[in-house]
């Protein structure tokens, strides 16, 4: 249940935070922080709110210090999970970056998502976006390339691709977790309600 809406939600469409040793509540993203957790929904307002009206200290039952910048922790902790999923998808072989190579997954059908580089030039974006199947292929515009470099281990890394699968799936799940925290989508769809750890 969130403690700001009293709404009973899947744990997808929630995040769970723990209260540390020392006091702190911590976002816990994985669900396995020892101890009583409580639960915000997976919404940025949201969790303003649970701040501002001191709910974490009610909540705990106990005080509970919030650091400043516990919101921008979530996100940056939210990208952190999918662009490791990135990461993993690339090692695993599920995952290819650079223009020709995604080029030849898309051209083979093999691709369910699609990445571009906030900060990638249009031409490039248009070209590849004629080759991806509808209702087949996920096209994601979150990550800057310097975001994507990091996952891929290279530099400019400005167009990727990664296959049909399972990685792909829960990639697909944890973008759209961030884009509901940033309220880039009214809610998280049907696919996401599935436990994606």
């Amino acid at each position: 249940m969130c403690i700001v809406t009293r709404t009973v939600k899947d744990e997808a469409e929630l995040i769970r935070f723990a209260r540390s040793p020392d006091g702190m509540a911590v976002p816990d993203l994985a669900r396995k922080l020892p101890g009583r957790g409580l639960w915000v929904s997976l919404d940025r307002k949201v969790l303003d709110q649970a701040i501002a009206r001191k709910l974490f200290s009610r909540g705990f039952q106990a005080e509970t210090t919030i650091p400043p910048d516990l919101p921008d922790i979530v996100t940056k902790l939210l990208r952190q999970q999918a662009l490791s999923l990135l990461s993993l998808a690339k090692k695993a072989g599920e995952a290819v970056s650079g223009f020709m190579k995604v080029e030849d997954m898309l051209g083979r059908g093999r691709a369910r998502l699609l990445f571009h580089g906030t900060d990638a030039m249009p031409d490039g974006c248009r070209k590849l976006d004629k080759l991806v199947e509808p209702g087949v292929v996920e096209k994601i515009v979150l990550f800057e390339i310097d975001e994507l470099d990091l996952a891929f281990g290279r530099p400019n890394v400005v167009h990727a691709a990664v296959a049909k699968g399972g990685l792909a799936e829960k990639l697909s799940a944890a973008v759209r977790r961030i884009e509901t925290y940033e309220g880039r989508i009214d809610g998280p769809p049907e696919d996401l309600k599935r436990k994606d750890d």
